[in-house]
Parts: C-alpha cells; structure tokens; sequence
C-alpha cells in the first residue's frame, strides 16, 4: 500500500498489482519501454536490514552541503507517494509526478507492472528529468531480487543485516545476506557496515566472485568515539556535533562517508561536519514534544539499537512504551528487547491491512504493567517521564499526520 499513488494510477488509466512479485524481468522490459533511464544516473545503491534510510539522508545532507544536487528514492513512504522521490531534499511535486506518469502512459506500461515496480520506473524518469549529479537508491526489500537492482551503481552499500522480511528473504542471516549481496555488480566498490560474522562471509564471497574492492566497517574505515568523534577511512574527518544519536547512527555515518569517499565525491571537512551538525530524518529516535520521541524500530536488531540509543542519552531512565506494529514482523522478540528499560508498555490499535492486533501484543508482552488503546487515544503531548511511541512507520505517519491537523 503506497499511499495517494492510486489516484495517479487512475487519472492516467495505468494498471499494476498491488501484490509483491520479487524478480527482475518485468521492470527491466518496462524500462526499455521508456529508453532506460536508468543508466543515465550517477547511483549509489544502498541495500541492508537497518540503516539504510539514515545512511542515505546523511550523504544526501553532504553532497547537498558541498553544492551537489541530489536525487533519493526511499521506502516506504513517510506520509505518502512524493516523498518517496526526492529531489534535493524536497519530496517530488505532483505537477513532476504527473509529467513522469504521461511518460509511463504514453509508452504503454500499465498491467506490466506491480506497484512497487511502477514507482521504481517513476524514480528513474523524474531523476533523467531533474538531472540530479548523484542519485541515492534504497532496495524495497532484499536487494538481489528487488525492483531497484536494474543499474551498475558508483558503489554499493550494504548497511546491516538481519532476520526482517523472512517470508520472502529466508530464515537466517546467510540467506538474507544472498539477497543483499546481490545488489553487488562486477568491478564496483561495496562498502558494509558491522555484519554478522556469518553474513559478512557470503557478502565477501560474492564480492570475490565480482572482483569488487570492498570496505569494511572497523577494518578500512571507522568511527572512532571521544569527546569529538573523528572518521578515518579513505579520508579522515572530525565530527564535533552529530545530529542523529545512537551508537549505531555513528557507524550509519561512517558508511555514508566511506561510500561518497569511494564514488569519488570531494570532500570538504567544514562541509563534512556542517551537514552530520544539522543532519535528521523522520522517526528515528525524533523529538515531538518535552519527554517524547518516536523511532521506527520494527524488528529486534532495530529495536537493540533503540535500547542502545536510549541508555546513552538517558541513562537509568526507564520508558513508558508505546507500541505498534505489523503482523508480518517479530513483535514478540522485538517486545522482548525493549522490556528491560520499560516502565510500561501502551499497545496501539492502527489502520492499516497487515497491522497486528493491540490485544496479540499484549498478549506476548512479558511485562504486566501493559494496556490497550485505540488510535485515537494515543496523546503525543508534553509529558513528565520519558515516552516513546515506537514499532510500524505506518503508526507513526498516521500519528504525526493526527499530531498535526489538531495543531
């Protein structure tokens, strides 16, 4: 469900699934159709569990900050269709969408497609039109299989990798790695963040196969931490003020700098520390009001890092949870993690066609200090003890969407 792109589907009479249909024959016959605009690009392709929307509005907030224009596809969307395209920064405009989806119409699209595919073909188009210099590209899901692995990027990211989307990725890191590792092409540089042992081999193995030079977090590049956190890597840089909290944020950033570092951006140390000052992203570990942040942790490895995030910047404080999640994820170890640091857990009924039940949530909570709510008794105001609204970034829209039409 990608939010308003049916009204474009049904003004321009273009047809696709709705369903998910992993492979790449289809997409690659719609591009032909519209002259592959694809390899026109100048791409950085970032694949991974978690991290990959942080990894990416932190190079686009550099390369804007060194006076490039950018263009950035990302998954899913926040509040609906245009900001999943943005263009130097700013959430493609309908008049710009309109134009692309006459392209799609006129070259005879509609029923090829699923929708996922449809809107991957609408990236690639708006970014020929606006002619950004780099264009930064998140897989949907997986990578090897995915509607975005059509191109020979710059260079390929792998953020992290973990247990997500086990019904169509596999049921362990190594499989999930295979689809990660697919998005590596032959002879192009890969930069991986902090893998598991297990799923950095089969992406070291793939990369071997290619003859791709690959960088690896805490082997060629680094954060290292101090009173000021200093990058090395390709290029050394000082990091006086990071923006974006949490240990695993610092190894988002140095991915992203290793990466620009290796698609031959150059950069600049005042520029570098500028962006990563000022530098955010909706829902992660965000600020809403005194005492309450939201973050999109859905899965355990996600929610680890929350916890992280959590007990360096406020340490001994324990949290009054709230919680949402889909039914296709594992919200029992994901509730499992977050417990530890919880002073109680608030479980949110929500309006969306895979959301998991409030009361199935409560009922694998392993805390008793937990109760159900509706969506619309959710209060995101000012509060006294540290609240966080956690889990599907399908609540969190649809809560900050209800936060900002009563403001």
């Amino acid at each position: 469900m990608i939010p308003k792109l049916d009204e474009y589907k049904k003004q321009f009479e273009l047809m696709s699934d709705d369903s998910i249909k992993p492979g790449l024959d289809a997409i690659e016959e719609a591009l032909a159709c519209v002259l592959n605009p694809e390899k026109e690009l100048r791409i950085i392709h970032v694949a991974g569990t978690n991290g990959k929307g942080s990894t990416i509005a932190v190079m686009e907030a550099i390369l804007q900050a060194h006076g490039f224009e950018t263009g950035v596809f990302s998954s899913p969307a926040i509040l609906d269709v245009h900001d999943q395209i943005r263009i130097n920064g700013k959430p493609i405009t309908q008049e710009e969408l309109e134009y692309v989806f006459e392209e799609m119409e006129a070259a005879g699209l509609s029923g090829m497609l699923t929708d996922f595919e449809l809107l991957t073909v609408a990236a690639f188009l708006a970014f020929r039109n606006a002619d950004p210099d780099y264009v930064l590209i998140e897989t949907g899901m997986g990578g090897r299989l995915d509607s975005t692995n059509v191109m020979t990027p710059l260079v390929s990211v792998i953020t992290s990798i973990a247990l997500d989307h086990t019904g169509f990725l596999g049921d362990s890191v190594e499989k999930i790695a295979a689809h990660k590792a697919g998005i590596i092409k032959p002879y192009i540089p890969v930069v991986i963040g902090e893998l598991p042992e297990d799923a950095k081999e089969v992406v070291l193995a793939e990369a071997k196969k290619y003859k791709s030079l690959v960088r690896t977090y805490g082997e060629e590049f680094i954060m290292k931490s101090g009173e000021t956190e200093t990058f090395s890597g390709m290029s050394t840089f000082e990091i006086p003020v990071r923006n974006m909290k949490g240990p695993h944020q610092a190894i988002n950033h140095a991915v992203a700098l290793e990466a620009l570092s290796l698609a031959g951006v150059p950069l600049k140390q005042d520029k570098v520390a500028d962006a990563i000052a000022h530098v955010s992203l909706p829902f992660r570990f965000q600020k809403i009001a005194e005492n309450v942040y939201i973050d999109g942790a859905h899965n355990p490895a996600a929610a680890r890092m929350l916890v992280k995030t959590i007990e360096e910047q406020f340490p001994g404080q324990k949290v009054d949870w709230v919680v949402g999640m889909l039914n296709t994820k594992d919200y029992k170890a994901t509730l499992d993690i977050l417990a530890p640091i919880a002073n109680s857990f608030t479980f949110v009924d929500f309006p969306h066609e895979q959301a998991a039940r409030a009361d199935d949530l409560q009922a694998v909570c392993s805390m008793k200090n937990s109760r159900v709510v509706s969506f619309e008794e959710v209060d995101m105001g000012v509060k006294d003890s540290l609240q966080v609204v956690v889990g599907s970034l399908y609540l969190l829209s649809s809560l900050m969407e209800k936060k900002n039409s009563l403001a």
